[in-house]
């Protein structure tokens, strides 16, 4: 099977490394700059269990150098996306699988369900994540298997992932129900060593797993705590209940119903201890930090849904303002006189 790669990072070459070490892929990777160099050099390099494991990789920064693959998997930050979607074409076939492996709410996510859809002119786009639609255009909803990644890792050199805890993959139709094309994947990343599930409603799960991170993303990059310090306060923690309550309340407006409650959740996050979250590690590496996908969404999904989210807006009003303090998002429109 001809796999490509589009974002070895943290992700990316985890699912990567461990994809080229069973055998059963030809590797390929889009990668730019000291990562490529890495890995036209090394290879992909995976350290785990205290070992460093290495596969195989053919790496280019021109994506028609590399031809058409079985799957694409998209691992790329939020804000590097619509770059992808410019030049991934020379990638995809006819039967081309993209599996993007992201953090947040996908660009797809709206696409069949009505209280999104229902009275407007562009559909189930989302603004603030896919503006006027230009991702959806250029990665058809047919070619994408949704997924959600429950593992902790992170690229402690260009081309070298760690991996920490957890090897959880999800993955299933975007329509929902299952499929033999989802069954082949799972079952291929099962091979790999993954705990690859296949659900019958993968929004539900991607909604699920935002519902956490909405909340501790943001906040850990504001204030450059760990999860368990923002937990330990009972008035960021009141902060957080309050906001992922308003979540909810979106998601089931949108058939992503939350089945516990903000303190359930926060025990499973304190399972972490002393975590840093990926806008956190993004915010003290320099990098462009993935707010829209996380949260900004929410807020206009909530806006087409009629829910009052001020603990939300609230929330996003500060990270945004932090962010932009920082050069780390785009800076607002100038107000016309």
């Amino acid at each position: 099977m001809k796999v490509c790669l589009y974002g070895v990072g943290a992700i990316g070459g985890f699912i990567g490394t461990r994809l080229g070490l069973a055998g059963e892929c030809q590797l390929s990777a889009v990668a730019r700059g000291a990562t490529l160099a890495a890995l036209q050099t090394h290879g992909l390099r995976l350290q785990q269990g205290g070992e460093l494991h290495r596969a195989a990789v053919r790496a280019s920064d021109d994506p028609a150098a590399l031809g058409v693959q079985d799957l694409v998997l998209i691992a790329v930050k939020g804000p590097a996306l619509p770059d992808v979607a410019a030049r991934i074409a020379p990638l995809l076939g006819p039967d081309t699988w993209v599996l993007p492996a992201m953090n947040g709410v996908p660009w797809w996510f709206g696409a069949g369900v009505p209280a999104l859809e229902a009275g407007r002119p562009g559909g189930a786009t989302l603004e603030s994540i896919d503006p006027n639609g230009h991702i959806a255009a250029a990665i058809p909803l047919a070619r994408v298997i949704g997924c959600v990644v429950h593992a902790s890792t992170r690229a402690s050199a260009p081309g070298l992932v760690e991996h920490k805890m957890g090897q959880g993959l999800i993955l299933g139709e975007p329509a929902g129900g299952t499929s033999e094309r989802v069954q082949a994947l799972a079952a291929l990343l099962q091979r790999a060593g993954f705990e690859a599930t296949v659900s019958a409603d993968v929004r539900r799960d991607i909604w699920y797993k935002l519902w956490g991170n909405m909340t501790m993303n943001p906040i850990t990059a504001i204030t450059g705590a760990t999860v368990d310090r923002v937990l330990d306060d009972p008035l960021a923690r009141g902060l957080c209940t309050a906001a992922m309550a308003e979540a909810a309340l979106v998601g089931a407006r949108i058939g992503c119903v939350i089945d516990q409650t903000p303190d359930d959740r926060h025990q499973i996050t304190r399972k972490l201890g002393a975590f840093k979250t990926s806008m956190l590690q993004d915010v003290e590496a320099g990098r462009a930090v993935e707010l829209d996908a996380l949260v900004t969404v929410v807020h206009e999904i909530a806006q087409r849904v009629g829910v009052a989210t001020p603990f939300i807006d609230a929330l996003l009003g500060l990270a945004r303002v932090h962010a932009r303090a920082h050069g780390l998002y785009p800076a607002a429109p100038v107000p016309v006189a």
